[in-house]
């Protein structure tokens, strides 16, 4: 029991992550906890220094039997109360004395909320990692294809041309704000849990503010105005920014994914050995990295949602609503950083296709530039009366199956408002990209003055 992975862990999420919330960290952070706490009771006179030395001792994750923790706590209802009466017990062997001032003062749910900060503060640092190069290689990408022309597609169907730049830089846009969401959350979630038995800490009499301060400087958390037992909103808050992160991680892997269907095939996840093949077909290279990232940003919102729905809770301790965060955002924690390291590596090692970008802008035969041609006209014989004549004459070129060019040249309106050279300016994808670079240059400029501060 010294982890919770299965053999398709690695498929959802990453090693590091995995570790975090494994068994045998979770118990580690508790234990750490313990120590911290008699640490900060032996700096306020609430216990006996000389029973410092055998608490510490004995807060060694190895001396825990985990079995007989897990078949403990299904009676119990926590894996604090097993854990401190093992504490106790191993204490015990080295002092007895010692053993009567295990977890003076505090409740189950203090150990365990401080020890998922821990955890939490573990779990925000790898993922701030990851997303810092997820971030560089979208700038990188972003920057490279600044004036790459591609077809915009809306409601799936060609649109207006775009760059991908400026797709890139949009994916870009959205992970900048997370950064910014995750340091938020930081100075939300990293604080201690110290509230005893109903929030009121009379455990430690006039010694519970200190012990309170002691015990944060000891884990170098902060300390909040009043413990949080009922309070949830900070573990909702960081449930909520992943949820967030996955969802913008989600719409990359969307857009990629069809981008990298064989009938468009303008873009195609990084090629190695044992990717994304087939057991069947050789000659498929199916996106991995984003169907792990849509696998998530399915799973992740439903446990959002259950971190949320647990926020309702009864009086000063809840029934049922803390214990479903237990799982829940472990889970959500697992999830986001595979959905984040996969994408890491499918956007540093994209293959960008850009002449296969530019023979879909011609797959219909200039429609895409029809508004172009439909304002240069308008401003001669109004708007509507041009978008009517210029969807007329779209019409014409799918049925005789004829360039929109063509067909427009035929047309004596036209013909007596723009020249044929005016034809061919308008009908360039290259020519009609609006703002498009204007916005990739911002978005950078935004990540180059985040990397200063």
């Amino acid at each position: 029991m010294k982890n919770s992975s299965t053999l398709t862990s690695l498929i959802s999420s990453t090693e590091p992550m995995l570790a975090v919330f494994s068994d045998h960290n979770s118990i580690a952070c508790m234990l750490d906890v313990e120590a911290a706490l008699a640490r900060a009771e032996v700096r306020n006179q609430v216990i006996p220094e000389q029973a410092l030395a055998a608490i510490e001792a004995a807060c060694e994750v190895e001396l825990i039997d985990f079995a007989s923790l897990a078949h403990a706590a299904a009676s119990a209802g926590n894996l604090a109360i097993p854990l401190i009466k093992q504490l106790t017990a191993n204490v015990a062997k080295a002092d007895a004395a010692a053993a009567k001032y295990v977890h003076w003062g505090a409740t189950s749910q203090d150990v365990m909320d401080t020890a998922l900060v821990l955890q939490l503060r573990q779990a925000l640092d790898l993922i701030d990692a990851d997303l810092l190069l997820l971030n560089a290689a979208l700038a990188a990408l972003a920057g490279r294809h600044r004036d790459t022309v591609m077809v915009g597609r809306t409601w799936m169907q060609h649109a207006l041309p775009v760059s991908f730049g400026m797709k890139v830089a949009s994916w870009l846009d959205g992970m900048l704000r997370h950064q910014q969401r995750l340091r938020e959350v930081r100075k939300q979630i990293l604080v201690v849990q110290c509230g005893g038995a109903a929030g009121t800490l009379a455990s430690l009499a006039d010694k519970a503010g200190g012990v309170a301060a002691a015990l944060a400087e000891e884990l170098d958390l902060g300390l909040p105005d009043m413990p949080w037992h009922v309070q949830r909103d900070r573990i909702a808050e960081v449930a909520t920014v992943m949820g967030l992160l996955v969802g913008s991680l989600g719409k990359m892997a969307r857009d990629i994914s069809l981008l990298s269907q064989t009938d468009v095939a303008e873009v195609a996840e990084p090629e190695q050995a044992g990717r994304g093949g087939s057991s069947a077909m050789p000659h498929k290279r199916n996106p991995v990295g984003c169907a792990v990232a849509l696998s998530a940003a399915v799973r992740v919102p439903g446990l959002v949602s259950t971190m949320l729905s647990g926020m309702v809770q009864e009086n000063e301790r809840a029934l049922g609503g803390w214990q479903a965060e237990w799982d829940t955002l472990p889970d959500i924690m697992r999830l986001a950083a595979g959905s984040l390291a996969q994408m890491k590596q499918v956007a540093a090692g994209l293959t960008v296709d850009t002449a296969r970008m530019r023979l879909n802008l011609d797959a219909t035969h200039g429609q895409i530039m029809a508004e172009a041609v439909t304002l240069a006209l308008g401003r001669s014989i109004g708007r509507m009366a041009a978008h009517q004549l210029v969807e007329k004459a779209c019409h014409e070129a799918v049925a005789q199956q004829k360039h929109l060019r063509d067909v427009l040249a035929q047309d004596a309106t036209v013909g007596a408002h723009l020249s044929g050279d005016d034809l061919s300016k308008l009908l360039d994808p290259a020519l009609y990209t609006g703002q498009a670079a204007a916005f990739v240059d911002k978005v950078l400029a935004s990540w180059s003055a985040g990397k200063r501060n």
